[in-house]
């Protein structure tokens, strides 16, 4: 697939790495931490999508804080960039480095340590190298829930999750990954290591540093270790699976869910048909739970953490009846409630693998958007018509958390149609798509970041104000621009 940087290249520092730079990093990281060629750099420097290809002096793995903190203390000295990256696995180009990047690629893998799970106090403390799905297994082990969900489950790391604020598929109960997060350990731009490993839910003493770096996408800083919130494991789990009338019927379904669930409800995600079926095209082994004429299905989950005992109304009965009130109210159309883990597991595949079938699809569009969410209905309507007006035989396929108000507006370029015939249409779709969030006081990337991909968007849409603020704050903590330069900000 062709590259995707943008034509406009921000100025980053182009500090070489010299031979004696180079002794300097081996002695700190030894051999095992140091990738030179340009084979092993290959996978750091290309993004998950394959759709930017970057450039690097080297690769270094740091195997503790101490050496993540010697590393940028080297750096800075010399004035040679650093793109932090954990595991790859953004869709904004924010670990990648520019083709300019002659400094390092700074990858947190080999810190994947879990420091202690503290289930009295539902925290664990962790390395940012961390795989999230490991993260979220451990907490299991204890008889404990950590609520951050993503797709890329597998593979993403916890600190990349928290440099990118990610989202998912639970943010409808418990908020974005800055919503999880007691307190950070982070390796500031001069090599400084600012200590907030506090295991606190309330400290007003000041400004409340960590939140600068979630979400900072690691402009600011690199985050190394984290205390995260825990919660009570659950034990009664529905899920289910909705042929629904519109997208409108889906958000007064959501609404009427709320009290039905007892303020259980723990997802709610709504999918286009058109995504359903490139899904079960692509993913092998998934199945259709419900083949209904119509083109919105809810996929909603319930989950308790007490456990359902005989003779009580567990979740399922709670939903069932629910179910049935919406489907005389004629908002749910047919339904199909998961009997099996297996067959939940299934509905939850169909959700999670539309990011691997839109790249096995081709070529495409996607934009990460959110509303209010009582105006999503007519986002949709909306911006279906504008993008269809520029180009009629596009594919839309819009599915997202609706719950929150984010919607992943995506298209499918039209059957035979190359990337490069449907760049020459991007910029004018990508306008529309944008100018129609912003006039509905909405957000141009409500989970996904800015990195490369947004960088002109974000000084298009921000107001001076707000532009001015950050690149108060990035200059003040990194006058040189060493951090990840070229993202988020130009500066």
């Amino acid at each position: 697939m062709p590259a995707a940087f943008p034509s406009s290249v921000p100025t980053i520092p182009t500090a070489p790495l010299t031979a004696r730079i180079r002794d300097a990093l081996r002695a700190i990281v030894g051999e095992k931490g140091l990738i030179e060629d340009e084979h092993g750099m290959q996978p750091y420097v290309t993004d998950w999508r394959g759709l930017l290809v970057g450039g690097a002096g080297a690769v270094v793995r740091p195997g503790s804080t101490e050496e993540v903190s010697k590393v940028v203390r080297l750096c800075h000295q010399h004035g040679v960039a650093i793109v932090p990256q954990g595991g790859n696995t953004g869709l904004m180009g924010g670990a990648t480095p520019w083709p300019a990047h002659t400094g390092i690629l700074l990858s947190l893998g080999r810190m994947n340590r879990v420091f202690d799970v503290d289930p009295v106090g539902y925290a664990m403390t962790v390395e940012a190298g961390c795989v999230l799905q490991t993260l979220q297994e451990t907490a299991s082990q204890h008889d404990r829930f950590l609520p951050l969900s993503l797709g890329a489950q597998g593979s993403c790391m916890i600190g990349g999750n928290l440099s990118t604020n990610a989202g998912g598929v639970q943010v409808l109960r418990y908020g974005n990954a800055r919503n999880l997060v007691l307190g950070l350990e982070v390796v500031l731009p001069n090599g400084d290591v600012w200590d907030g490993l506090r295991a606190l839910k309330k400290d007003n003493t000041g400004y409340d540093l960590k939140h600068l770096f979630m979400g900072a996408e690691g402009t600011l800083g690199i985050i190394t270790k984290a205390v995260l919130k825990l919660w009570p494991a659950p034990k009664d789990i529905c899920t289910a699976w909705l042929a629904v009338r519109d997208p409108s019927a889906a958000l007064e379904i959501l609404s009427e869910a709320h009290a039905a669930s007892e303020d259980n409800v723990g997802s709610c995600e709504l999918m286009s048909r058109s995504a359903i079926d490139m899904i079960l095209r692509h993913i092998p082994g998934v199945q259709d739970p419900l083949r209904a004429d119509t083109p919105w299905y809810l996929l909603l989950e319930w989950s308790s953490a007490r456990a359902r005992r005989d003779g009580t109304e567990g979740m399922s009965e709670k939903m069932e009846q629910f179910l049935a009130d919406q489907l005389e109210a004629g908002r749910v159309l047919d339904a199909a409630i998961g009997q099996s883990v297996g067959q939940s597991r299934n509905m939850w595949r169909i959700r999670e693998g539309a990011a691997a079938a839109s790249r096995a699809e081709g070529p495409g569009l996607s934009y990460d958007v959110s509303v209010a969410i009582s105006k999503i209905p007519d986002f949709i309507d909306k911006g279906l018509k504008a993008v269809l007006d520029i180009l009629p035989s596009i594919r839309p396929y819009p599915l997202g958390h609706i719950g929150d108000g984010n919607l992943h507006f995506s298209f499918m370029g039209p059957v035979g149609m190359d990337q490069q015939t449907l760049n020459q249409y991007t910029a004018a779709i990508t306008r529309a798509v944008n100018d129609l969030v912003t006039s509905m006081g909405g957000s141009i990337s409500a989970e996904h970041g800015i990195g490369i991909d947004k960088l002109d968007e974000l000084s298009h849409y921000r107001s001076k104000t707000e532009l001015d603020i950050m690149r108060t704050i990035k200059r003040a903590l990194d006058p040189q621009n060493i951090m990840n330069p070229g993202k988020v900000l130009r500066v």
